[in-house]
């Protein structure tokens, strides 16, 4: 009978200086929508600076296993997608295998809902608790046949459409803000016959609009509804086509904010970070880590691919602590895990609130980043919407990483003023989304090793 396989486990030493000229990986959210939008496409796709990370190969592997030629990545992250057109994929011979990608199953629900064949997709033990109902409902509501669990966790089942049967198209009010269930009913609306509409509460991602404009498919978007600056409406049509382009990929800005953090934390140095993606949408952390009183530079800015880009030049900071704007928040929200251990650093206090979200990641990243906190000698207070945390000495001592990478690679920064030794315990989902994470910290003057 063969073992199960170790966990992997991070254990770092306090670290002082950060210095260095660094790239991180492509965005992983325009590398899956490459993918996705590359396959529905008439014709060849040519994608460069993909990230080759579990979470965008799961949904490479999804569309293949759809019928859709992929070649690559190569050795320098170039990937060729064969498309097929909207209503090209081929009826999946066994149920699709998601890994720990949220962003997969939510945008793939949409597209598999107008599919005329049986679907049904699941991952791992993490994904398979994560909240699906918000993108089912609104399927439901447009005639999808498509359903989950009944506590509306994975799998995701389709059944699939009768033969010229459409989705019906809808107008849609965003719970809350969430890129992933505006992007899966944007997507849904392709099938749809009519003009489909979402008004999104506050500010997303806006990477499927962008990259569907990129394709050659018609969006709309109307910002400023009913004299609020935050509410966005969202409108596509069904019954387009998208056309095969060309794609350059950024570097991911939720990747590059740990090394953000890192530079500013860092008891000396300076770091610049190239090709990052500086997508309005987001670019929360910036806006949080200037706040603060972190010493970032944004140079030579341009355009690659549809995305602004640019590179930030970092300069070791004292901090210090604020109150965080919650406009701020849906900008920022995959980059909180960072940020916190920004905060653990910083004079005073700093208080986030209306960020529930969190509570709903691959993890519960508000507790699951204050237990870590607390492990170290800081103090927190934690609320349903957010936490407060208040700037001191970090100690040394085993973290639990709840197989969720941002809290993993979130601590092994914070080793840069710990007291002494950190241990980092399940981090084997840092591949997920940065998969030389490791090394490129090593490089620039942490000392984490994995066993």
């Amino acid at each position: 009978m063969s073992q199960a396989k170790k966990a992997l486990t991070f254990t770092t030493r306090p670290g002082h200086s950060v210095s260095g000229d660094i790239i991180v990986p492509g965005d992983k959210s325009v590398s899956h929508r490459s993918i996705m939008f590359g396959s529905l496409a008439n014709g060849t796709t040519h994608i460069k600076g993909f990230l080759p990370g579990q979470d965008c190969l799961a949904t490479m592997n999804c569309f293949k296993a759809m019928g859709i030629e992929i070649e690559g990545p190569d050795s320098d992250h170039n990937v060729t997608v064969h498309g097929k057109g909207l209503h090209g994929l081929s009826q999946p011979k066994e149920q699709l295998d998601i890994g720990n990608s949220g962003t997969s199953i939510r945008l793939l629900s949409g597209i598999l809902a107008g599919q005329q064949f049986s679907s049904s997709m699941a991952g791992d033990v993490s994904l398979n608790k994560r909240p699906m109902a918000r993108v089912v409902e609104p399927l439901q509501l447009m005639a999808a046949n498509i359903s989950a669990r009944e506590d509306g966790t994975p799998p995701v089942v389709c059944q699939g459409l009768a033969e010229n049967q459409k989705l019906k198209a809808i107008d849609y009010i965003l719970p809350m803000a969430s890129a992933q269930v505006k992007s899966c009913v944007i997507l849904a609306g392709m099938y749809a016959e009519g003009v489909t509409s979402v008004i999104e509460p506050g500010i997303t991602r806006d990477h499927t609009e962008r990259m569907l404009t990129a394709f050659g498919y018609p969006v709309t978007v109307e910002k400023n509804i009913d004299g609020d600056e935050q509410k966005t409406r969202i409108s596509i049509e069904g019954g387009h086509e998208l056309t095969a382009c060309d794609i350059q990929i950024p570097g991911d800005i939720s990747s590059a904010t740990f090394f953000m953090v890192a530079g500013l934390i860092a008891k000396s140095g300076q770091l610049t970070i190239r090709n990052v993606g500086m997508n309005p949408t987001r670019i929360g952390a910036i806006n949080i880590l200037k706040a603060m009183q972190g010493d970032l530079t944004i140079i030579n800015e341009r355009m690659a691919g549809g995305e602004p880009v640019a590179d930030i030049v970092v300069k070791a900071s004292q901090l210090q602590g604020i109150d965080i704007s919650e406009r701020d928040v849906p900008l920022a929200i995959d980059e909180f895990p960072a940020i916190f251990i920004a905060a653990a650093c910083a004079n005073g206090t700093t208080r986030l609130r209306g960020a529930e979200e969190l509570r709903v990641k691959e993890s519960d990243r508000i507790q699951a980043m204050a237990d870590g906190l607390v492990e170290l000698g800081i103090e927190c207070t934690v609320f349903d919407d957010g936490i407060d945390i208040t700037g001191g000495e970090i100690g040394s001592g085993t973290i639990h990483s709840h197989d969720d990478h941002r809290i993993a690679m979130s601590f092994a920064i914070s080793s840069l003023r710990a007291t002494g030794s950190i241990t980092i315990l399940d981090c084997d989902n840092v591949a997920t989304s940065f998969p030389n994470f490791v090394s490129l910290a090593n490089e620039v003057g942490l000392s984490i090793t994995q066993a």
